[in-house]
């Protein structure tokens, strides 16, 4: 493509050089840039892009766009712009012909539920005949092709690639989580969204944003850039609900468990197997589980009405959907306890987890909770993961997530400072994931419930920057037989 085509969306502050050039590939990363390469110097929050700009054009790179053009520009084609970051996305929507303008893009935020959510519309759209995409946490889809996820959302080239790939595979419908990171880094910039949900609101990535404030300003954002013919479904019983789209041009439905909306609930049942559920007066029994699911279903089946599905339809494939991998996922032992996988990794989705699990639970069982936190993120939240593990559980066995560059038995003890001396007591620390998890099964009787909490779908263990097999579906199977 010619590059005074491709920046025709960038706006640029200065130009310096020849823009009469062909470009063969676009990338951020000074590694892959070669001959042809249009490199974006990004200033990151680790590394400055602009500190490899003597490197690519060493590696033969003629034009670079970045915030700060060097003394020394020689036959370099130099685009100033004022944030690299939003030209990557701005150039990637462009280089793979505004890909998300061809589907019906559907984008899923909050703190909590987005996999579930975003998942089961999937799943739900081609269970209705519709080619669809996926972008999520757990796994990207292409149709039915399965594309390994690295983040909850990918970069903007990655992600208007795939978006790409969608649209050549024949898609009509994509739907992706969005994280607050990816707002703020403009990972999403440009792309034109038909609809968004918003979940909750609760801590989580304050080690990033540094208040909930700004953390919360992110998600709003999103709603903020939505076109008048969209929607947003929102979630009314969510304090931050109603703020999510008090700037929206969409249109916006809400969904409720407690008070009157768009798309009203009621749980009539509930095991660890499924939940009787009253959607807008029509009765279905669906295989999820908690409180907390039950608003994930609302979601669900309000955003599927919004795109036109017939309500019917949309709770009868509803009900045959089964649970994402990771949330929520019960394992029977021979022994007769349960186990419950679950990805609960902020104080407030342990919480839900838990209050689930002890509304099903008989009286006369126990709950023991293995939770562990990450190693470089929030330190704020580790002492309230486990004080919110310890209010619902009999015992707690406090052990490693992804401890990543720090030391497991010092995000443990981080984790114990909220814990009083009386909880200490019913807590047991055991550094190793897998003899943590070895103990609770020994320690289960017959209707005990294990929650391996934090996890969830995560098949490795991040140790000292290495990358180490392990999941948590693996270990208790294998006790449990």
């Amino acid at each position: 493509m010619n590059l005074k085509e491709l920046i025709i969306d960038l706006k640029p502050i200065e130009v310096i050089g020849d823009l009469n050039q062909d470009i063969k590939a676009i990338t951020f990363d000074s590694r892959q840039a070669t001959e042809g390469s249009l490199f974006v110097a990004v200033n990151g929050t680790s590394v400055d892009g602009h500190t490899f700009i003597p490197n690519v054009v060493n590696q033969g790179v003629t034009a670079i766009v970045c915030e700060k053009i060097p003394e020394q520009t020689n036959k370099i084609c130099f685009i100033r712009v004022e944030s690299s970051q939003k030209a990557v996305a701005l150039l990637a929507n462009k280089w793979f012909d505004y890909p998300s303008r061809k589907l019906t893009l559907v984008g899923v935020t909050g703190t909590n539920g987005k996999t579930t959510i975003a998942t089961q519309l999937y799943k739900l759209t081609r269970q209705l005949g519709h080619k669809s995409g996926l972008l999520s946490t757990v796994c990207n889809y292409i149709d039915d092709k399965a594309v390994p996820s690295t983040h909850t959302t990918p970069d903007a080239l990655e992600l208007n690639g795939l978006l790409n790939q969608m649209v050549e595979a024949g898609c009509e419908y994509a739907f992706m989580e969005v994280s607050s990171h990816s707002v703020v880094q403009d990972r999403i910039c440009g792309l034109d969204f038909d609809g968004g949900v918003f979940t909750n609101l609760t801590r989580d990535h304050i080690d990033y944003h540094k208040t909930f404030e700004a953390y919360r300003d992110a998600k709003k954002s999103i709603f903020d850039s939505l076109k008048k013919d969209a929607f947003v479904v929102t979630n009314k019983d969510d304090r931050n609900g109603l703020v999510m789209t008090q700037n929206t041009k969409a249109k916006v439905f809400t969904y409720s468990l407690t008070s009157l909306a768009d798309f009203k609930g009621h749980i009539l049942e509930e095991d660890f197997d499924s939940m009787q559920l009253v959607i807008n007066g029509t009765e279905v029994i669906l295989p999820l589980v908690g409180r907390f699911n039950a608003y994930n279903a609302l979601a669900i089946y309000g955003a599927a009405t919004c795109l036109g599905f017939e309500s019917i339809e949309v709770l009868r494939i509803m009900s045959q959907l089964r649970p994402v991998n990771g949330r929520f996922e019960t394992i029977r032992s021979a022994k007769g306890w349960t186990a419950i996988v679950d990805y609960a990794h902020t104080p407030d989705a342990v919480k839900n987890v838990i209050d689930t699990i002890n509304l099903i639970r008989k009286p006369s069982t126990r709950l023991i909770t293995v939770i562990g936190c990450g190693g470089n993120r929030d330190k704020g939240k580790r002492p309230m993961m486990a004080q919110e593990a310890i209010k619902g559980s009999q015992m707690v066995i406090l052990t490693s997530d992804n401890p990543r560059d720090e030391e497991p038995q010092d995000i443990i003890n981080d984790m114990k400072q909220g814990l009083t001396k009386e909880q200490e007591r019913q807590t047991l620390t055991i550094v190793d994931r897998h003899e943590a998890i070895r103990t609770a099964c020994l320690m289960a009787q017959e209707n005990d419930v294990i929650l391996v909490a934090g996890k969830g779908h995560e098949d490795y263990q991040i140790i000292k920057g290495v990358k180490h097999h392990f999941d948590d579906h693996e270990v208790i199977k294998e006790l449990a037989n």
